[in-house]
């Protein structure tokens, strides 16, 4: 064996001992104080210096401090703790000290986001925990589903969530599902016009039956809500003039609220009710739709599908 071999294999032991000592040093550091544990105290929360003293193994520290994070949210949640104070700056440290380690941003963002006792009650630093990930794996799409899902599941907030499958939706090799999840929570948002958008564009850049004949369904169903909107605000508009309620949908017309008698998209006149309500009258062609259904309407476990064509 020659000198420079030698020296070579006598370096990279001494590292490998560094290294492990470091972590045993960084451990004993976050327990120094009488009686301080993991869950109270985390002396050292500088990302910079924990590269420091890793000697260039930011990736075997970073793994270090993964297990670290998985073990103090496992002992919270089996404690039922309604206060998780470390975990956020322990999934920051993690990611810092190794930006691609994906799983860190999966089950990290599951972990800060749902309220106690499943997790920590922050969606926000679970939000910026993902778009993080995303910033350093800007073509992972699945982290733009992640996303996602936050701003839907855990702070109803249906337009965050569409906007964030839709970002998903155009990075190389996304999931068609991104597509659909981004029209869907435009649509639960209200927000009809961005929803047909996403609808008509999942329509025209899917070959597969399936996933066209649900975005030609919900466009129906949003022509539907669009034009329930319009008529209930036309009977609402024409009460206030008159003083009663419309006996037919051709006293709108007759008052010049409507150009015509409006037809859904099978061409059937909507109904005009009793009480003012709008109605559809074959609600069980439209399972989508979120107005102008009866009262107590249960729509089919099996929906019909209709094509464009």
């Amino acid at each position: 064996m020659t000198a420079a071999r030698r020296t070579t294999i006598t370096a990279g032991v001494l590292l490998i001992a560094c290294m492990l000592g470091s972590a045993v040093v960084l451990r004993r550091i976050d327990q120094i104080r009488s009686g301080a544990t993991l869950q109270e105290v985390l002396y050292i929360s500088s990302p910079k210096l924990l590269k420091r003293v890793s000697l260039g193994y930011e990736g075997l520290l970073a793994d270090i401090y993964w297990t670290r994070t998985v073990q103090y949210f496992g002992r919270k949640h089996m404690a039922y703790s309604d206060r998780y104070d470390l975990l956020a700056p322990l999934l920051e440290i993690t990611t810092a000290l190794d930006p691609h380690l994906i799983v860190a941003y999966q089950f990290g963002s599951s972990f800060l986001a749902p309220p106690p006792p499943d997790g920590a009650g922050m969606p926000e630093r679970a939000i910026q925990l993902v778009e993080y990930g995303i910033r350093n794996n800007p073509d992972d799409w699945k982290l733009y589903s992640d996303l996602g899902f936050i701003y839907y599941m855990d702070k109803k907030d249906y337009a965050g969530a569409a906007i964030a499958f839709d970002r998903g939706s155009k990075v190389p090799n996304a999931h068609p599902f991104m597509k659909i999840m981004a029209a869907q929570m435009a649509q639960h948002a209200g927000d009809l016009q961005t929803a047909r958008m996403l609808w008509l564009a999942t329509y025209q850049t899917t070959q597969e039956k399936q996933i066209r004949a649900n975005a030609v369904a919900h466009l129906r169903a949003l022509q539907v809500d669009e034009d329930v909107m319009h008529l209930q605000d036309a009977v609402t508009q024409y009460g206030r003039r008159t003083g009663h309620l419309p006996s037919s949908i051709s006293s709108l017309v007759a008052a010049g609220m409507l150009r015509g008698i409006p037809v859904d998209p099978d061409g059937h006149p909507y109904k005009l009710m009793p009480d003012g309500r709008i109605e559809v009258r074959q609600p069980d062609d439209f399972p989508f739709i979120e107005k102008g259904m009866p009262p107590g309407y249960k729509p089919p476990s099996k929906p019909k599908f209709k094509s464009l064509e």
